[in-house]
């Protein structure tokens, strides 16, 4: 199976040839202003056999001993060839376009030996190089990678949490509608059209990775007019909204799983004056969102308890933003559930 090449890799060594290229030529320009163009002229020549020979030395001769037995005949073959095409075979190269009229001999009477010396200590400078711009390089990358593999991981558990909240979400809506089919309500086609507003909002605007904060909104209350069906006039609900700009983007379906929380777990266990307080204010990129229920008192100071919706919703917001703060807990006959989040704090 043929190794395919990375042209990003390519792209690489052709741009750090022409930095050792400009960086040479720079020095060069100081001492030989008079014949700085020819000499740049045969600095290409030059540049651009270490460029290949470079490519071939560290990408495929080097990778030879990182994956092989040190005493892999084959490796150490190729590694003299490399030696002797970075000292004679640069020299010869030289020498090529010297024949072909290309190359402007500054140095005529230069010996066989003394030129492969020169040439030899000019390979060993663009080695050089290429091996710290080389290392540079690839820290980059790989500091790339492991961002993009943060990136990838977070996602995953985002859709994991998804595929848990929603289910869960459905699951007590269903559990809604079955009561009221099943006490023969008038409500259930009703309840039923809600549901299916629903639906229709998270198969199709919560697929990406936010909304506006006003279509979370409208979910919200929707969700209420849906539990709204099964509870008489005494239940009283109250949903007071201080929104800046309602287009703000917003994780979907964030927010409503302190809704539900309030319904499932308060109002539907409180039996005297149930109510639900919602308040939500989004301003200067900083969301307060505060959820109060009724609940049953009790003298027993107990530990709250927290379900699927809010450890999911936490997991969320520890995988979404730097600054949040989320608390829920029941004093006397009142559950609150307080969420504050600075919006600009994207992970």
């Amino acid at each position: 199976m043929k190794k395919e090449l990375d042209k990003g890799l390519i792209r690489f060594y052709l741009y750090t040839g022409l930095a050792f290229l400009l960086l040479y030529s720079f020095g060069e320009f100081f001492e030989y202003r008079e014949t700085i163009f020819p000499r740049i002229v045969n600095s290409i020549f030059l540049v651009s056999y270490l460029t290949v020979l470079n490519y071939i030395f560290f990408e495929e001769i080097l990778q030879l001993f990182k994956w092989r037995s040190k005493n892999n005949p084959r490796a150490f073959f190729f590694l003299f060839l490399a030696i002797l095409f970075y000292t004679f075979g640069l020299y010869g190269w030289r020498q090529l376009w010297i024949q072909l009229g290309a190359y402007t001999n500054f140095t005529p009477d230069l010996s066989l030996l003394k030129g492969v010396a020169v040439h030899s200590q000019f390979s060993l400078a663009g080695i050089l190089f290429f091996a710290i711009v080389r290392n540079i390089y690839n820290n980059i990358r790989l500091r790339e990678k492991n961002h993009q593999l943060r990136i990838e991981k977070k996602e995953a558990e985002l859709n994991y949490l998804k595929s848990q909240t929603n289910p869960h979400f459905l699951f007590n809506t269903l559990n809604n509608i079955y009561s009221l089919a099943r006490d023969k309500s008038d409500l259930a086609p009703e309840s039923i059209l809600r549901l299916s507003k629903i639906l229709r909002f998270m198969l199709y605007e919560t697929g990406g990775h936010s909304i506006a904060i006003d279509d979370e909104l409208k979910i919200i209350t929707d969700y209420i007019a849906l539990e709204k069906l099964r509870y008489d006039d005494s239940l009283l609900i109250k949903l007071n909204t201080d929104i800046e700009n309602p287009k703000q983007p917003l994780p979907p379906l964030l927010l409503i799983p302190l809704v539900e929380n309030a319904f499932k777990h308060g109002v539907s266990e409180t039996r005297n004056r149930p109510f639900v307080d919602i308040n939500l204010s989004v301003k200067q990129q900083q969301l307060s969102f505060t959820v109060k229920n009724s609940m049953e008192e009790t003298s027993i100071v107990q530990e709250v308890k927290e379900n699927i919706g809010l450890s999911n919703l936490r997991k969320q917001l520890a995988l979404l933003y730097k600054e949040y703060d989320l608390t829920v807990g029941q004093q006397n006959d009142v559950f609150t559930s307080a969420l504050s989040i600075n919006l600009s704090s994207n992970v």
